[in-house]
């Protein structure tokens, strides 16, 4: 969300057109800015008949250098420039400009790269003298204010968790976010101390690690840091400053794959649909990277400049859901074999993955879970299927979490379905009247012994609609 989706009109606009989830980004706007969209978002979706979950991205540590006197500068191949931690915020010149992050003195040595503005500006480190790094340009082009900074390979020693970030959790909680992203984090103890602060808060948002650091990507923290949040965002500027854009590709793979082995979403983001910002119609490389992300089995697909400041954003989400709905439709997206060697801990668990070998292999129209926290039905979308998931949710919030699990729809009960013995009737007549199902359709309806029980599922029956369906 930014400027071009600030109006009603816009954010209607986004969210008839297929948005499931908003984000709001905390490195801009104000906290009452931020309130006041997501009141509208919640509102505009009842009135679209949809439900919408909403995002809180962290800015986490300010990887930024300062601002210009005249706003930017351009620098040519082989000129020489000086990161001066000591510069006042406002006072850059052509030959050197102040650090929103002053600690890179201490992270870096002579024979670093420096990339600038997602590797737009690359600067070699030539020397260091007291509180400045000097540096000589390697490409050229504009340099504006507060742009990003990298060191290329990692290794920036920066906190997760800044003092800003632990004020604006206390502020996404009190919105009442249903994701909380978290910026940079070096290790799970980043998403631990982070779900913390939610819970003190008051907040119960979903907290999703965004993959940022080269370092990160090592077997053990990468699985840590997954393990530990519910969703993980493959943050593609900044982990391909780090790593390299030629290793990116197989880095993305890799999350994705690694995400769903571990029963977690997974978002990928950044730079999806760039041209669209400015044109209507996309790239075919963009077409491409898209249905890619999709049939590697990514959760979602994120959008960033392209709705926040772009001009066609309602466009821009059109073109992406139906790329999205064409990649769903090929046959690699409807293989899996994703814990087929594994033991199952849990009964609900059970229940999800007996559920979805069941519907593969029959023909199931739909699977209706009666859910209170939302596992069961993440657990079945692990499980590649062209069959739609439908979670029947008596909370908002368990409906809007669901809204960021692959081929999962929320459906929000009118009121909770409590009696075992008359529920799948109501389940079948609530499909029937929201159009998913009609007599004679074969479904699958899953729910626990203990209606309203979070992590009670323990049953899963097959019937057609239209016979009996009491018990």
């Amino acid at each position: 969300m930014g400027p071009a989706t600030s109006t009603p009109e816009a954010i209607e606009a986004i969210i008839r057109a297929g948005a499931d989830v908003v984000r709001l980004n905390f490195s801009h706007g104000s906290h009452a800015e931020h309130a006041a969209r997501a009141e509208l978002v919640r509102e505009l979706a009842r009135k679209a008949g949809r439900i919408v979950g909403i995002l809180g991205d962290l800015q986490g540590p300010k990887l930024r250098i300062a601002r210009f006197q005249d706003g930017k500068i351009t620098l040519k191949p082989g000129d020489t420039f000086i990161l001066d931690a000591d510069l006042a915020n406002d006072a850059g010149t052509q030959e050197r400009v102040g650090l929103g992050y002053k600690e890179l003195i201490h992270d870096v040595k002579v024979g670093d790269e420096l990339w600038l503005d997602d590797g737009r500006i690359v600067l070699a480190i030539i020397a260091i003298q007291g509180n400045e790094i000097h540096t000589r340009a390697v490409n050229g082009g504009v340099l504006s204010n507060n742009k990003g900074l990298n060191r290329r390979g990692g290794g920036l020693s920066a906190a997760a968790l800044t003092d800003k970030d632990r004020e604006d959790i206390q502020v996404a909680a009190n919105i009442g976010v249903d994701f909380l992203a978290v910026s940079f984090p070096r290790s799970a103890d980043d998403i631990n101390e982070a779900r913390r602060l939610m819970v003190e808060a008051g907040g119960r948002a979903a907290i999703v690690a965004k993959m940022e650091r080269a370092e990160t990507m090592e077997g053990a923290i990468r699985d840590a840091i997954i393990l530990a949040s519910d969703v993980i965002m493959i943050a593609r500027g900044d982990l391909g400053v780090e790593i390299g854009d030629a290793k990116l590709p197989r880095a993305q793979k890799c999350l994705i794959s690694q995400a769903r082995k571990l029963n977690r979403a997974v978002i990928t983001a950044t730079q999806m649909m760039e041209t669209m910002t400015e044109n209507p119609i996309p790239t075919r490389a963009e077409v491409f990277d898209v249905a890619n992300a999709v049939i590697d089995g990514t959760d979602a697909v994120m959008l960033s400049g392209e709705t926040a400041t772009g001009k066609h954003p309602a466009l821009v989400v059109k073109t992406m859901a139906d790329i999205c709905e064409e990649a769903e439709n090929s046959i690699e997206t409807r293989r899996s074999g994703h814990r087929m060697e594994e033991r199952f801990e849990r009964i609900d668990e059970g229940i999800a993955m007996a559920t979805m070998y069941t519907a593969n292999h029959m023909n199931v129209r739909a699977i209706a879970a009666l859910t209170e926290s939302g596992s069961t039905p993440l657990w079945m979308s692990r499980i590649s299927s062209g069959i739609p998931i439908y979670a029947l949710a008596s909370s908002d919030e368990a409906a809007r979490r669901v809204s960021m699990y692959r081929g999962v729809y929320p459906v929000k009960l009118h009121e909770p379905l409590k009696d075992p013995k008359i529920a799948n009737r109501q389940a079948v007549e609530l499909m029937i009247q929201e159009g998913i199902v009609e007599t004679g359709d074969l479904v699958i309806i899953t729910k626990g012994d203990l209606m309203g029980a979070k992590g009670g599922t323990n049953q899963l029956k097959i019937l057609r609609v239209g016979e009996h369906q009491n018990g």
